[in-house]
């Protein structure tokens, strides 16, 4: 499985037994979508790995306790602590309307009905304290916060997505 064809699920942060047991901490608003999972694929070093889980349950919140078969001490556990945890894109719920993944709306333009076209999304930046749509426009980056007021309507049959930006956000980059 390559990386591109799956979406991050989380990190596997620390054991919870010293039967092997570890807990995965979920990057999900809906942990409950991902209780009664067969597989993971496991980030060792630069290759995804496919993990079977004998048994999980969900733990404090969006945290997920999983036993993985062939994974029985503490010492097995170790060498996947810390690892990133992914799912293929496949597993991913469809999300209707306005609503969309990252990875998804890559590639799409952007039109400001106040500026006009933008450009095109060639990035999501989730680093900062509010995502940002990173949008190329003829070389020049420009930054739109991902927020909900700003966003009036995703069109993907025809890879768009109108925004509403205040006055001079835009011309800031330009």
């Amino acid at each position: 499985m390559r990386k591109e064809d799956c979406f991050y699920l989380g990190k596997i942060g620390r054991k919870h037994s010293f039967k092997g047991e570890v807990v995965i901490k979920l990057d999900t608003d809906e942990p409950e979508l991902y209780k009664n999972m067969e597989s993971v694929y496991v980030e060792l070093g630069n290759n995804l790995v496919p993990f079977f889980i004998d048994k999980s349950s969900l733990h404090k919140g969006n945290q997920l306790r999983v036993q993985f078969e062939d994974v029985y001490s503490e010492e097995e556990a170790d060498s996947i602590l810390k690892s990133d945890v992914y799912l293929p894109l496949t597993l991913l719920p469809k999300l209707e309307g306005d609503k969309f993944y990252y990875h998804e709306v890559i590639g799409f333009s952007v039109f400001d009905s106040n500026f006009g076209e933008v450009g095109t999304v060639i990035h999501i930046n989730d680093k900062a304290a509010q995502p940002l749509f990173e949008i190329d426009r003829e070389g020049k980056t420009i930054f739109i916060p991902m927020i909900d007021d700003f966003i009036k309507k995703v069109d993907r049959k025809n890879n768009q997505i109108q925004v509403e930006t205040p006055t001079g956000l835009i011309e800031l980059y330009l």
